[in-house]
């Protein structure tokens, strides 16, 4: 009898358990386009120069950044910047493109990918992220082309907003103007307030381990792409999770639809497209992403089919034939 109510008792909690991790599944499925950028903190190479890592000559140090320099000097600039949680190492096929013939920044936000938090640690972390973007090109004397993944998307069109003579073109890869559209076109950033909050406590009340065990799961909703999908899932724990949490809560309330139609910057959108997933639902969120940019008045947007957020992972030589053939 006591074994059997034993048994009885460890089948609850086990089935419990079940629940709770099915439960975060869902809540992973929902906010994992948000979440989109959990890449490995890949170390650079000897010969590259990280800014900000006591770099020697470095003109300016960023507090919340680390930046890896490399291509080809006096050529044109590029800023590189990838998405919640991601590392630079995300764009390694796009540098290995383009370092013959450009000179390339490639940005890693502090507390992703294994790199320390540092001030990301706390207070508001997008603004300061544009300040410092700022900094850094103006103390470079450069006019870059900036490429954004996801959050990386995002802080590109703040910095282009607040500061319009900073960018020569952006390339935007996967970036809603607003987030929250997901959930309903009408989103307000109010309205969304609690979800967002409610979503970052869940995030961060998660145990390491189930947390890691999940990370496959939201792996697939982001690449397409198996060994893309098996990095991505099993590098996403790397990350600082309170700062992803907090990036995560200010990305889903950073609403720019009104002012998109005041970046002149010639912009190049790419965005995924996948009739197999439910979130984002692929004709819903094509009609998000036109109605999102239709204000900007030098823009061009090019559906990739076949891919999901990682389109650099799921449609590479899509992806590199745009962003190349837009660079020129």
């Amino acid at each position: 009898m006591v074994q059997r109510a034993r048994s009885r008792e460890h089948g609850v909690q086990g089935r419990l358990k079940e629940r709770r991790v099915a439960k975060f599944v869902q809540i992973l499925a929902t906010i994992a386009f948000v979440v989109g950028g959990i890449m490995l903190l890949c170390a650079p190479a000897p010969a590259q120069t990280p800014m900000g890592m006591n770099a020697p000559g470095a003109v300016f140090a960023p507090t919340r950044f680390t930046v890896v320099d490399e291509g080809k000097a006096g050529a044109p600039d590029v800023v590189l910047i990838p998405g919640l949680s991601s590392g630079r190492a995300v764009w390694d096929a796009e540098a290995k493109l383009l370092t013959p013939n450009y000179r390339l920044h490639l940005v890693q936000v502090n507390g992703f990918a294994g790199q320390p938090a540092g001030l990301n640690a706390t207070g508001e972390i997008l603004p300061a992220l544009v300040d410092e973007l700022h900094g850094y090109i103006a103390a470079s004397g450069m006019h870059p082309v900036v490429v954004g993944h996801s959050l990386g998307g995002l802080l590109a069109l703040m910095l282009a907003a607040k500061y319009p003579g900073d960018v020569r073109k952006m390339v935007i890869v996967d970036t809603l103007p607003f987030y929250a559209t997901l959930y309903s076109p009408q989103a307000t950033v109010e309205g969304i307030r609690p979800q967002a909050e409610a979503m970052k406590q869940q995030v961060l009340s998660f145990p390491d381990d189930q947390f890691a065990m999940v990370a496959p799961m939201m792996a697939h909703q982001l690449v397409k792409d198996p060994e893309g999908a098996k990095i991505v899932g099993g590098w996403s724990v790397s990350s600082d999770r309170k700062v992803v949490a907090s990036a995560m809560v200010e990305d889903m309330l950073t609403d720019m639809r009104g002012q998109v139609g005041s970046i002149k910057t010639p912009t190049l959108v790419l965005y995924e497209h996948d009739p197999t997933l439910t979130m984002p639902n692929a004709d819903s969120y094509e009609a998000l992403m036109k109605a999102g940019y239709q204000p900007m008045p030098h823009v061009t947007l090019v559906r990739v089919d076949d891919s999901r957020h990682f389109i650099m992972y799921d449609q590479p030589a899509k992806f590199d034939a745009a962003v190349e053939g837009f660079l020129k």
